[in-house]
């Protein structure tokens, strides 16, 4: 079974954006990053596209969603912080074929704990740029590998 971890894509400037962060969209860049994602991910077909209800992250999966005939599952276990949420939601998937997009600082937290709790083997220097994909592959109620894809531009 794979869950499909996607940081959301390039977005506009934290900085220069006025209103609530929440509602901050992806930039034209991460438009691209959002269309590539759906050649990139086919191959996996999820069964369920669960995204942070940040703006950025749901417009990253957006396409993909749309192609598949799904609808984008919002959920707070994937918001910014919730990193133990997030966790122990990608560990009740496990069993399933889904995506689920996230933020930077909750990446690494579901990753370090897998590779932790799993011995998942991440490589000499696990990345997550913005618009990739981590492949997890789960067997037997554990995760056994984690491919690294990086986004297009």
């Amino acid at each position: 079974m794979t869950v499909l971890l996607i940081r959301h894509a390039a977005a506009g400037s934290r900085k220069e954006w006025k209103g609530d962060d929440r509602l901050r969209p992806v930039s034209d860049k991460g438009r691209r990053q959002a269309k590539a994602l759906v050649e990139q991910l086919e191959p996996w077909a999820p069964s369920r596209v669960l995204s942070s209800p940040y703006r950025r992250c749901v417009e990253t999966v957006k396409p993909l969603a749309d192609e598949l005939g799904l609808k984008v599952e919002e959920v707070d276990e994937l918001a910014e912080g919730a990193a133990l949420g997030a966790v122990n939601l990608v560990r009740s998937l496990q069993g399933s074929h889904v995506a689920l997009c996230t933020h930077g600082d909750v990446i690494p937290e579901i990753l370090v704990a897998l590779a932790d709790e799993d011995h998942l083997e991440l490589g000499p220097a696990p990345r997550q740029a913005k618009g990739s994909t981590w492949v997890l592959e789960s067997k037997n109620g554990r995760f056994v590998s984690a491919t690294y894809i990086p986004p297009r531009h």
